[in-house]
């Protein structure tokens, strides 16, 4: 059984890479990249989207090792942070979350519904959807994936690299508005 590379190995391997070196690119990533991985699919839990953008990582660490300072950071901790930005700038590179985005949303089951109610019922959901376009891009994102996709504040601050402080407070005050807007 090999031994787990040490800080001094990873420092070592970084500068080889920097200078081109396929072999230790090789084993630098052997080394890493199930750590890597888990940090990017903290933040984009779909495995696909997981994988592309770890490889786009392996590739910015290949093109900035030269860039490496060991007085900064530890190398996995250089290599983490590229990791982590990557991912959330995959996160905010999708567009923003909207009822436009999941139509079947706004088609809610009719069933033992009759037609007076469910017309009231499409009524109320264009009134929602209207007051959601009234927030903030990303205060209406937040809404959406905490109360339509069921994300935690933990898993929104993250996603973002915001506090859950300010998420939750963001959260409040979005409800706040769409309540006025909605008038209830």
């Amino acid at each position: 059984m090999q031994r787990p590379l040490q800080t001094a190995d990873l420092i070592a391997l970084l500068a080889r890479v920097a200078k081109q070196d396929r072999s230790a690119f090789s084993a630098l990533y052997a080394a890493t990249s199930a750590k890597l991985f888990g940090v990017v699919w903290r933040i984009l839990p779909a495995k696909d989207r997981a994988e592309d953008v770890l490889q786009d990582v392996y590739v910015r660490i290949w093109n900035r090792a030269a860039s490496y300072d060991a007085s900064k950071a530890s190398p996995i901790a250089w290599m983490a942070t590229i990791a982590r930005n990557r991912a959330i700038d995959e996160v905010r590179r999708r567009a923003p979350l909207s009822i436009e985005d999941a139509p079947q949303a706004l088609d809610v089951p009719a069933e033992g519904l009759d037609p007076l109610d469910a017309a009231q019922q499409s009524e109320e959901l264009q009134r929602l959807n209207e007051c959601l376009q009234a927030l903030d891009g990303e205060r209406r994102q937040i809404v959406l994936l905490a109360y339509y996709t069921g994300l935690s504040r933990d898993e929104i601050a993250q996603r973002f690299g915001h506090p859950v402080g300010t998420i939750k407070v963001w959260l409040h005050r979005s409800l706040a508005q769409l309540r006025k807007c909605l008038g209830s």
